[in-house]
């Protein structure tokens, strides 16, 4: 079926999108390249002053956006930003991406503080899950529209030191998997996002110890696409009904290399990884 959204200069009247996290990096990416595309974007994040500036740079640019406040942990929030929307849009949105997430890393299991456990899990996997719960019903009714949720590669690729987080992203791959079965021929795509390292600021805001850090950010300097870039590629893999998107070669090749040799996968990654968690 064609897509909501053009992936060149096409338009589409259909084109209402709710994005969280919107504040920054990847949400922003999205929510700008969405209102380049011809969509009205509600551009949401914990962060007011972020979502207002990237409903800002929206509206400079010619676009259609506002920014509302959500914190995506809690059900409430995304109950009143699925109403907001509703409101805005003067019915469903045609497009929702749950981006919000955060990062954590360093510690191996045992270690990990538990609150720095309950604080990734609440917004990386259970805001998935609300955002999925409220808004999946909406694209039901309406018969048409996407689900993207932004997941890693680290959802299969079992990094040592990265448990909360990698536990995260695999409930949202998992999540992204069984929504798509249930969804199927109802019109509605789902697409679950898995890059490995993205420009952003994810690192400099999330709980991760200062050696991993630094790798991390040697990591994004070196390997990483652009926030944008990753964007237009979801969007279009979205477009096209593709239910995995993985932007990198690298996530390509680890995804496969996983699925094939699962054991001598592991064994390598955590030979690699000794020197990083100590």
């Amino acid at each position: 079926m064609p897509g909501i959204f053009g992936t060149s200069n096409k338009r589409s009247h259909l084109a209402a999108a709710v994005v969280t996290g919107a504040g920054s990096g990847i949400g922003s990416a999205f929510a700008v390249e969405l209102a380049r595309r011809g969509g009205r974007v509600v551009c949401s994040d914990i962060d007011d002053a972020a979502a207002q500036r990237t409903a800002a740079e929206i509206a400079a640019n010619g676009g259609d956006a506002i920014a509302v406040h959500c914190d995506v942990s809690r059900i409430d929030d995304v109950e009143s930003l699925a109403k907001q929307a509703q409101t805005w849009f003067d019915g469903p949105p045609s497009l929702v991406i749950n981006n919000a997430g955060v990062g954590a890393g360093g510690q191996p299991i045992g270690e990990i503080p538990l609150e720095d456990w309950s604080w990734v899990l609440g917004i990386n996997l259970w805001g998935p899950i609300h955002g999925c719960h409220v808004f999946t019903p909406m694209l039901r009714e309406a018969g048409y529209g996407g689900i993207i949720n932004v997941a890693s590669a680290a959802a299969f690729g079992a990094a040592p030191g990265m448990a909360a987080y990698n536990v995260s992203k695999a409930g949202v791959l998992s999540l992204s998997e069984t929504l798509a079965a249930e969804l199927s021929g109802t019109g509605v795509n789902v697409t679950v996002l898995c890059p490995t390292f993205v420009k952003t600021n994810i690192v400099e805001s999330g709980r991760i110890s200062e050696q991993s850090t630094q790798l991390a950010t040697r990591l994004m300097r070196w390997t990483g696409f652009s926030a944008e870039r990753v964007a237009r590629m979801c969007l279009d893999t979205n477009d096209r009904g593709g239910l995995y998107c993985m932007p990198q070669p690298d996530a390509r090749i680890g995804w496969g290399i996983k699925r094939f040799t699962p054991g001598m996968y592991t064994r390598v990654v955590g030979l690699a990884a000794r020197n990083t968690i100590g």
